[in-house]
């Protein structure tokens, strides 16, 4: 039994890399004025929130046992204002920083998202599209705690250590030192735990995107798996990576919940020594109440900080996958000097080309092709034999790996591809259909087509028809990928579609290839008005669409090995007529 491949595992991220943390950090600068006013108040914050033990050792040594009741109610009100201050700014900073926050996970989501649209087929043919998706949906928004959160947070937590600090030695210089001592104790747990937690945290990253890719193509592929009753099979592979999710994924809490408890514990001993030091220390019950106060807020940041290098730890997991595919270059992309391509007439001129995709299994050796205006080139040969390739190379989804194309004598390595693309017309076999109404999907060849226009491409095409007989015409809603349309029913609209931008150059890849015969007559019509006056490229399987093409092409092993009208080709007796003979026979059986 076939059994699909379900985990693509990915190489662990490196340890936490500075560069990349400041480099997530400058994604703040535009809020810096927010993020300044934030951090001021939470120090302003911090100092009230920790005024209120210093504020009860006074009230206890000097005016608790002597009865002064306007000197406490002075001191109760005084608490009060500080922690009513300390909730304000408290309450500023969450909703400033998660304001903040978001809108910096909005910049990062769109740059990911407008990068992805500037990658060349290379990339897409070489990853499944669930690992992606993982990356811009599940690692963007891993950040947000840590961006909302915990950049001012750990700021808050310093100030409030550097505050605890100058308290307790304001205090009692010895018990102070006495709580220093188990310092030692607390940087052995945190540099113990710290390298476990950071290999758990990316072996869970990369579970979680096997999963979502195979999830993905499961999806994808649903009509296959139903029809081969392949459930079970594909349901035990999936829990399989669920489950290897959950394992990960408890592995790595285990270590987290670790954290806590043992900084507890060093806390519970801090407290320990001060009180039993401190009856022989210090004689007033104030001082000793006010440092077993501020032990424990002394702790208390120390374990934020040590929760925040977790979250860092599993932030940058993410940070680096989000960075790499943002630094992942375009190797198609608008040289500095590119300049506009002007109205074209259509001319395109292939010289000495060759491409592959692994150099030791050459896809196209040595092309060399003249195409005038209005010309139709038909390209015919078997599976594999490069066809697809020369029209992918026309509209530079994929760049020579010698030679070069002209139109109408610009190399189309030396124009932008905008002005490239806005004057080539692309469909492919694979007849694309977004969720939307119909007359959208159509409309997507020019967005500011008027209604009339678009209907007028459907017509052309024989759309028109089958379009108008739904319950809401033109604005009948399409599912995700035009699933409740037939292959031949997108494949006619992708035709309206290409018609209605007007190219001066068209490509169609084998854009008849799921319409039945009589629906083929009537595309054949619109065919003739299409390819009027425009170059055209045609790949085709059925010989029967292509016999009045200006030439035809017959490509096998990356070689143009005949070239010449149909009767031409048919007289020549060679491979264009093995084709054919092959191709009618087939149809006289059937």
């Amino acid at each position: 039994m076939l059994r699909q491949r379900a985990i693509d595992d990915e190489k662990l991220e490196q340890p936490f890399n500075m560069d990349q943390f400041r480099r997530l950090l400058a994604y703040l600068k535009p809020y810096k004025k927010s993020v300044i006013i934030t951090v001021l108040l939470m120090f302003i914050a911090a100092f009230a929130g920790l005024s209120g033990p210093k504020l009860l050792q006074v009230a206890i040594d000097d005016y608790m046992e002597a009865g002064h009741l306007v000197a406490l109610a002075i001191i109760g009100i005084l608490y009060l204002v500080l922690n009513l201050i300390n909730l304000l700014c408290t309450r500023y900073r969450v909703y400033t920083m998660s304001l903040v926050g978001q809108k910096v996970l909005y910049k990062i989501r769109q740059d990911m998202f407008d990068h992805i649209q500037k990658l060349s087929f290379n990339y897409y043919d070489s990853r499944p599209a669930g690992k992606i998706l993982v990356r811009i949906i599940n690692d963007v928004n891993s950040l947000g705690d840590l961006l909302t959160n915990g950049i001012i947070n750990v700021l808050t937590d310093v100030a409030t250590l550097i505050f605890v600090v100058f308290f307790m030695f304001s205090l009692d210089v010895k018990l102070a030192l006495i709580v220093m001592t188990t310092m030692p104790l607390m940087a052995i747990v945190v540099l113990g735990l710290k390298n476990v937690m950071r290999r758990r945290w990316q072996k869970v990253r990369v579970k979680s995107s096997s999963m979502n890719a195979y999830l993905h193509e499961t999806l994808a592929g649903m009509k296959v798996t139903q029809a081969y009753t392949r459930e079970p099979e594909t349901g035990e592979i999936y829990q399989e990576l669920s489950g290897e999710i959950r394992s990960t994924w408890l592995d790595a809490v285990k270590m987290n919940i670790l954290m806590g408890p043992s900084i507890e514990i060093i806390a519970a001993i801090a407290s320990f020594l001060v009180y039993f030091f401190g009856i022989d220390i210090v004689g007033d019950v104030g001082v000793l109440v006010a440092f077993g106060a501020y032990i424990w807020r002394f702790w208390q940041p120390l374990s934020n900080l040590a929760n925040f290098y977790n979250s860092v730890l599993t932030a940058m997991a993410s940070t680096e996958r989000i960075f790499e595919l943002l630094d992942t270059p375009a190797d198609i992309f608008d040289h500095t000097d590119a300049k506009e391509l002007p109205q074209i007439q259509g001319e395109v001129v292939f010289e000495n080309l060759s491409f592959y995709y692994e150099p030791e299994k050459p896809v196209l050796k040595d092309i060399n092709i003249r195409v005038a205006p209005g010309e139709t080139i038909a390209l015919v040969g078997p599976t594999g034999a490069g066809k697809s390739t020369i029209v992918n190379l026309i509209s530079r989804f994929y760049e020579p790996v010698e030679g070069r194309i002209l139109v109408d004598g610009h190399d189309i390595n030396t124009v932008t591809m905008d002005s490239l693309r806005k004057q080539m017309g692309v469909m492919m076999q694979d007849s694309f259909i977004f969720s939307g109404t119909i007359m959208d999907n159509i409309r997507y060849g020019r967005l500011n087509a008027t209604d009339e226009e678009v209907m007028e491409a459907a017509r052309i095409v024989h759309a028109d028809g089958f379009i108008r007989e739904m319950e809401k015409g033109y604005y009948t809603e399409v599912n995700e990928r035009g699933s409740r349309l037939s292959q031949g029913q997108r494949q006619l609209i992708s035709f309206a579609r290409t018609l209605l931008a007007d190219p001066r150059i068209l490509i169609l890849d084998e854009a008849t290839s799921s319409i039945d015969t009589k629906t083929e007559i009537l595309v054949q019509k619109g065919l003739e008005q299409l390819l009027k006056g425009r170059t055209s490229f045609v790949i085709a399987h059925r010989l029967s669409t292509i016999r009045n093409a200006s030439r035809i092409m017959v490509i096998d092993d990356g070689r143009i090995i005949e070239s010449g009208s149909h009767d031409e080709l048919l007289e020549l007796k060679g491979a264009y007529y093995k084709l054919y003979r092959a191709q009618y026979q087939f149809l006289q059986a059937v």
